[in-house]
């Protein structure tokens, strides 16, 4: 048996793998391997938590129903030091980076693992990668994580990756349904947009514009917030782009983009859960 990767870089072929790098980290690397425009990146994979982790006693204290000394436990585990170096190092220089829980449910849907997905922005320095690392782990073990693997005990099934991510200074950003999903019509793209960080979008800080486009990249309707964020030549580009991550994975997609001064890129795409 060849041994398991504890850190894969987007443009390795392994990296698409669910079970090694997450939904997130299999799907940058397949956008990334498809030639879209994703940041680059790279994957810390599940072997390298179950590797790190004391996981006789962690399964104890989950057994046990104790979940402060199962955050004891993965709190002292130290992440692969030395690979996750060499991988940041590859980044570019003065980068900061995005640091995401990869959740390695079976059917790779994060939505299916709500309230495990933590995120940490604007990650300045290689230490605090490592923290964050961490802390990433640990929030497979909040309560909430704890309830959807309940009665399972058994390791193999607290897989977890985490995605380390070159940030994009956004000018505007926001999050696309390559169907209307509210309307349930095919033949229409939902495009959500703000100005800054796409994260406002997700987390409902901010109301973003709300664009229902065709296929073809037309405005059929939009509720513009004020100044209007995106163009209709943006528009278009992001729907050519939605629509072929569509056909690439075979069904509609939920996609996070943003843009900054160099243009758009693909942050995260994965199907469409409420059809």
């Amino acid at each position: 048996m060849p041994e398991k990767p504890f850190v894969l870089d987007f443009t390795d072929e392994r990296c698409r793998e669910v079970a090694l790098a997450g939904g997130k980290g299999a799907s940058l690397a397949s956008m990334t391997q498809n030639g879209l425009p994703v940041p680059p990146g790279f994957a810390v994979t599940s072997p390298a938590f179950a590797e790190a982790v004391n996981g006789e006693k962690l399964l104890g204290c989950l057994k046990a129903e104790d979940l402060d000394g199962a955050r004891a436990v993965v709190a002292q585990t130290e992440p692969p030091r030395e690979l996750i170096k060499a991988a940041y190092e590859r980044l570019p220089q003065g980068a900061s980076v995005a640091v995401r829980s990869s959740a390695c449910a079976e059917d790779s849907h994060d939505a299916s693992y709500a309230g495990q997905q933590e995120t940490y922005l604007f990650v300045e320095t290689f230490d605090e990668v490592l923290e964050k690392v961490v802390e990433c782990w640990l929030s497979f073990f909040s309560e909430r994580a704890l309830f959807y693997r309940e009665h399972k005990g058994d390791l193999d099934d607290i897989q977890m990756a985490v995605v380390v991510q070159q940030m994009v200074h956004a000018d505007k950003a926001g999050v696309m349904f390559t169907v209307d999903p509210v309307n349930n019509r095919k033949d229409r793209i939902v495009v959500e947009a703000v100005r800054g960080i796409g994260e406002h979008v997700v987390s409902g800080e901010v109301t973003p514009d709300y664009y229902t486009v065709d296929r073809k990249g037309t405005v059929k309707k939009a509720r513009v917030v004020d100044e209007q964020v995106l163009s209709a030549s943006e528009l278009a580009e992001l729907v050519k782009m939605g629509l072929h991550l569509a056909d690439l994975n075979g069904c509609p997609q939920d996609i996070e983009w943003a843009y900054d001064s160099t243009g758009l890129y693909m942050l995260q795409s994965r199907p469409v859960t409420t059809l």
